[in-house]
C-alpha cells in the first residue's frame, strides 16, 4: 500500500506554499508600471523637449530689465556671466562637476556638467563666460570659441531611456513568471528560484541593457535596436539556463549542452 506524506495531503501546507508565490506576482507591478511610464511619459517628454530646444530662435535684443523677464521664455537668450567658483572633482566623496555663475539681474546660480571638458576645466573664479539660457535654465557655457552643454541641456539620446525601459519590462516579466510558477507548482517550482536562475538572469539583464544601451548612445544607432538586441539575449540565456537547471527524473539538474555533446 502506497504511503502518502502529510505534506502532500495537508491543504494548509499547500495553501502556505502557494501564498509564497503571491509577493513575486505583485511586486513586478512596480517595474511594470515604471516601464510603462518610461515609454509613455519620460521618453516622449524628452524627445519633445529636445525638438523644441532645437527649434528655439534667439531672443530679441532687450534692456537688462527686459532680459531678466525673457530668460524664462522659449527663445535662446545669450548673457554674460562671471565665474564665482568651480567644482572639478572626478572621483571620491563629493565628486562632481559644477560652476557657480553670476549674471544678475538676468540669471545667477550653479550649473552642473557631465564632465570637465572642454570649458569647465579651464575656468577660474573671475572669468567672464557666455551663457545660453532657455526657459530659465543655462543650456551652454562658452569661453572664447569653446562651448559646453550643461546637465540641463536637452539631448538626443533616447537609447539609454530605451535601455532603462527594457530593463524594467524584463524585470517585471521575470518576477511575474517566477511568481506564477510558484503558485501553480508550490512543491515543484524548481529551477524557478532566486538562485541560481533568478540571480543569473538579473545579472544578464543588467549587463545586456548597459552593454547595448551605452554603445548605442555613442554610435547614434536607432533606439529600437536596444530592445531588439537585449530581449533575444535574455530570452536565449533563460532558455539555456532552464534546460541546464531543470530537474530530471531522479531530481538532479539536467546536463548542460556542452556535457550532452
Amino acid at each position: 500500500m502506497k504511503t502518502v506524506t502529510g505534506t502532500d495531503t495537508d491543504p494548509r501546507a499547500s495553501i502556505r506554499a502557494r501564498l509564497v508565490g503571491v509577493p513575486p506576482v505583485l511586486l513586478p507591478l512596480v517595474p511594470a508600471v515604471s516601464c510603462r511610464l518610461v515609454f509613455s511619459a519620460w521618453l516622449p517628454t524628452d524627445v519633445e523637449r529636445y525638438q523644441e530646444y532645437r527649434a528655439a530662435e534667439p531672443c530679441p535684443d532687450r534692456s537688462a530689465e527686459g532680459a531678466a523677464a525673457t530668460a524664462a521664455e522659449d527663445c535662446l537668450l545669450t548673457v554674460a556671466l562671471t565665474v564665482e567658483r568651480t567644482k572639478n572633482e572626478p572621483g571620491g566623496k563629493g565628486a562632481g562637476y559644477a560652476a557657480t555663475l553670476d549674471g544678475a539681474p538676468v540669471w545667477s546660480g550653479t550649473v552642473s556638467f557631465g564632465d570637465p571638458a572642454p570649458v569647465l576645466e579651464r575656468l577660474v573664479p573671475g572669468d567672464r563666460v557666455t551663457g545660453t539660457l532657455w526657459r530659465g535654465e543655462v543650456m551652454t557655457v562658452g569661453k572664447g570659441e569653446l562651448r559646453q552643454n550643461t546637465s540641463d541641456a536637452p539631448r538626443d539620446e533616447p537609447q539609454m531611456t530605451y535601455a532603462i525601459g527594457t530593463f524594467l519590462g524584463l524585470l517585471a516579466a521575470l518576477g511575474l513568471g517566477f511568481g506564477v510558477v510558484r503558485i501553480a507548482r508550490p512543491h515543484g517550482h524548481e529551477p524557478f528560484g532566486w538562485r541560481p536562475l533568478g540571480k543569473t538572469l538579473l545579472i544578464v539583464m543588467t549587463a545586456a541593457c548597459a552593454g547595448v544601451g551605452l554603445p548605442a548612445v555613442w554610435s547614434g544607432v536607432p533606439s529600437w535596436i536596444v530592445p531588439a538586441v537585449v530581449v533575444p539575449i535574455v530570452t536565449v540565456t533563460a532558455w539555456r539556463l532552464h534546460r541546464h537547471l531543470r530537474p530530471t527524473a531522479d531530481g538532479a539538474p539536467s546536463s548542460s549542452p556542452v556535457e550532452q555533446a
